[in-house]
């Protein structure tokens, strides 16, 4: 089980910080009594839960391209972590096909700067990669997918990502077995909280459009996705690099969703939204021709389950009245740092049965 204890005093490197992941995932570890290095390119939208969140004076947050590799080598020496998580990406699929140039070198080139750091240092332990759940070649089956699939992602992001998970499997075996750095993967699905303001993910485009009083406009009501609390796979993967900061076997490759019932179609996630919402809030289908998305996507997380003892902590209902409790606390600008603070609590209190 997950010892928020484990990170007191050790020192840690996250990449991506100033992004949504980042930033509830460096709370949590500030919280913890970790010491907390962040390297990532300034928050990327305005507003957005970097700069709201108070976690500026509790950490140090180093500003710098992931695609710079002696930037970001200097910011590693400085803070000489144990443990490392990586979460700089370019993460919209849609933006993936605009840029797709762009979207590979941070997400291969980027990945191979921060091995690369740790290749070269003596310091670090335990080292974990987030990838997505979309590293699989997507045959759109109705039963989710194991870590022993073939990995091929179809659109510039998802191929990209298969590509940092076989680089990172690529550095293992030929670099950190013999170093003894215990280094995974974790594959994770869709997650929805309080504090994402990107463009083009569904949960901000719902608050957006509740917000201005507007029915939520959706392209494709019937996708699959494994909807998950950002502190779902958070929790994971704090869990992942603890228990093989321990015992380098358990270092492997992890499914990280929710359980087979939550995984639901975006038209069955906006009729949750809009019930938990209230005030009448709607929504309508319009269908739009754009790049190709996968319709159909689960995961099978039995492996993180058995081998870690992990389990969801709040289900998909859960996971909507959190982010819609956290975003009406926003708009009445009522505390974001104690909101993002107590919803932390709340969820590691829960038992994981």
């Amino acid at each position: 089980m997950l010892d928020m204890s484990f990170y007191s005093g050790k020192k840690v490197f996250v990449t991506g910080h100033t992004g949504f992941k980042g930033t509830w995932l460096c709370k949590m570890l500030v919280n913890s009594g970790a010491e907390v290095t962040g390297y990532a390119l300034e928050p990327p939208t305005n507003p957005n839960l970097f700069d709201i969140s108070g976690l500026k004076g509790e950490m140090n947050s180093v500003i710098g391209d992931i695609r710079n590799l002696s930037r970001l080598f200097k910011a590693f020496e400085t803070a000489e972590p144990e443990i490392v998580f990586h979460l700089a990406a370019q993460p919209i699929v849609l933006e993936s096909y605009r840029s797709p140039h762009y979207t590979y070198e941070t997400n291969v080139m980027g990945t191979v700067n921060i091995l690369e750091c740790a290749r070269q240092t003596d310091c670090v332990k335990s080292m974990l990669n987030v990838t997505t759940d979309k590293v699989y070649q997507n045959n759109e089956w109705a039963w989710g997918y194991r870590e022993n699939e073939p990995l091929d992602g179809y659109d510039p992001y998802s191929n990209s990502k298969s590509c940092s998970e076989l680089v990172t499997h690529c550095y293992k075996r030929s670099f950190f077995q013999e170093k003894g750095i215990a280094v995974s993967t974790a594959r994770a699905g869709n997650v929805i909280g309080g504090g994402d303001f990107a463009e083009n993910r569904i949960i901000p485009d719902c608050v957006r459009a509740a917000m201005a009083f507007k029915s939520i406009v959706v392209r494709n009501p019937n996708s699959v996705r494994p909807y998950q609390h950002v502190l779902e796979p958070l929790a994971a993967y704090l869990l992942i690099a603890q228990r093989q900061y321990d015992d380098i076997l358990l270092a492997d490759y992890y499914n990280v969703g929710p359980d087979e019932c939550d995984c639901i179609t975006t038209g069955e996630l906006l009729e949750k939204f809009c019930t938990c919402w209230g005030g009448g809030q709607d929504y309508e289908f319009k269908t739009k021709v754009g790049p190709h998305e996968a319709n159909f996507l689960k995961l099978d997380c039995s492996k993180l389950k058995s081998v870690m003892g992990w389990a969801p902590r709040w289900n998909v209902e859960q996971a909507i009245e959190k982010t819609i409790e956290w975003t009406k606390v926003y708009l009445n600008d009522a505390g974001i740092p104690e909101a993002i603070d107590r919803q932390i609590k709340d969820f590691l209190s829960v038992k994981v049965v």
